[in-house]
């Protein structure tokens, strides 16, 4: 059942909509991933002291930290290898496509939500329900509430089953760990963490994701050195598939081409979360200097997360040969956790699997800590800051943790599909909405030659 609602939801009309609203702030914003790609990084990366947190005070790094923890997850690694098996390697190039479009979304929704964000309880709240409430008005206060109650379950879906879910299948395939035993240590780990609030996991986050993007790419790129002579092959196959040009008759080309779109997109979506009005809520506890410099933050955390450790997964995959499009038994199961081990196993041996491991431990746990700070912002907007519910939450969501190591991810995967277009359609509404707002902020840092923003 429901797969069947996820095949109309996610059907053509989502990635046209994601797709005319990337256009829309690509053009609204004067083509930024184009004539600002340097300053995306030189104005973010290259702020020195600024990205250095103090106190309670949370850095634009730490934020960005922050949200990549949560967007740098199983679906960089599993989620990919599953793109690739029911989309077929032009999934890739969709994803592609998608995560160019999702930089000038993502800079959007990050401007707003520091637009509009409230000191509650002594620190900045903000994302969906207050750019929804204090942008678009009162009256569209229900919706906000509807987006945070939708984005509480998500938490526990998307951003918690998931990754134990493809963790405890990454670790029982490497090392024979019972995915109970999982469960309790990503319990105890992420525990020691998240009641620590959002400072505290953006302290972890600062430190933690440089070092796991480095360990990935590093491994990701000894395979592709490895197999040089297959990249350029790979290239051609994944541009071919994805528009069928590999198969006979307008039928299959059209079937083949929409369903490369559909998974490229969703798995693009799930690993970046453009457009669902996630990372905006860590964001806007950032001590930005303003509404677009963080929202160049945004911008750079696609790019990390789709445009290079996705790439770097499902090259991986292709230029190993342990994948072949349509054949039967080619993936480890809808996780894909087993196809990219196979993958790295074919330069490191028996390590490649271990490496697999490792390196979706620390995603796993990374975004179950990052995603425990989206429910905590919603906790907030919907309770205040009464103690209670926040810590009636965290023992939820704890809980919960520790269920998904043992739930099939077959299921799992379709329930993060419908949770992320839950929150794509209202949070994607609001911004376009408020489109005109983003567009007068741009115009303004750049009619201002603003230097510190926008390296002009």
């Amino acid at each position: 059942m429901l797969e069947r609602i996820n095949a109309f939801l996610w059907g053509p009309l989502m990635p046209a909509i994601l797709a005319c609203a990337g256009l829309w702030f690509t053009a609204g914003t004067g083509f930024l991933q184009i004539r600002r790609f340097g300053a995306i990084f030189t104005r973010t990366l290259g702020g020195g002291k600024k990205n250095v947190s103090k106190g309670a005070r949370i850095s634009p790094y730490a934020a960005m930290s922050t949200a990549l923890a949560s967007c740098v997850g199983t679906g960089n690694i599993a989620g990919v290898a599953a793109a690739l098996v029911m989309g077929g390697p032009g999934a890739l190039f969709w994803m592609w496509v998608s995560a160019f479009l999702s930089m000038a979304t993502k800079y959007a929704e990050v401007s707003l939500a520091v637009r509009f964000r409230r000191g509650v309880g002594g620190v900045w709240r903000g994302g969906p329900m207050y750019y929804i409430e204090h942008g678009l008005g009162p009256r569209l206060k229900w919706l906000g509430a509807a987006f945070a109650v939708i984005c509480l379950a998500a938490s526990m879906g998307t951003g918690n089953i998931t990754q134990t879910g493809a963790l405890a299948a990454a670790l029982g395939d490497a090392f024979g760990v019972p995915p109970a035993l999982t469960g309790a240590a990503v319990v105890l780990i992420a525990g020691a963490t998240i009641f620590g609030g959002m400072s505290g996991v953006s302290r972890v986050s600062e430190r933690l994701v440089p070092f796991m993007t480095l360990l990935y790419l590093a491994g990701s790129a000894a395979v592709l050195v490895y197999n040089a002579g297959n990249i350029l092959p790979c290239l051609k196959t994944i541009t071919a598939s994805a528009f069928g040009l590999r198969q006979a008759g307008g039928g299959a080309l059209g079937f083949t081409m929409a369903r490369a779109m559909r998974h490229g997109v969703a798995r693009g979506v799930f690993s970046n979360e453009a457009g669902m009005g996630t990372s905006p809520m860590a964001h806007a506890a950032a001590d930005a200097e303003s509404p677009c410099a963080q929202g160049l933050w945004g911008a750079l955390e696609v790019f990390v997360d789709t445009l290079l450790m996705c790439t770097l997964t499902g090259l991986v995959i292709m230029v190993s040969g342990v994948f072949t499009p349509g054949a039967p038994g080619t993936a480890g199961g809808l996780d894909g956790t087993a196809l990219t081990g196979l993958a790295f196993s074919s330069v490191f041996g028996a390590a490649g699997r271990g490496f697999v491991a490792v390196s979706i431990s620390l995603f796993a746990v990374t975004s179950v800590m990052g995603w425990s700070c989206y429910g905590e912002v919603c906790c907030a907007y919907l309770f205040g800051t009464r103690r209670l519910p926040l810590f009636v939450y965290r023992c939820a969501y704890l809980s919960v943790a520790f269920i998904g190591a043992t739930m099939d991810m077959g299921r799992v995967w379709a329930l993060s599909d419908f949770f992320t277009v839950t929150m794509l359609l209202p949070n994607l509404a609001a911004i376009l909405l408020l489109s005109p707002e983003v567009f007068a902020m741009t115009r303004e840092g750049f009619a201002k030659k603003k230097r510190k923003i926008w390296g002009t």
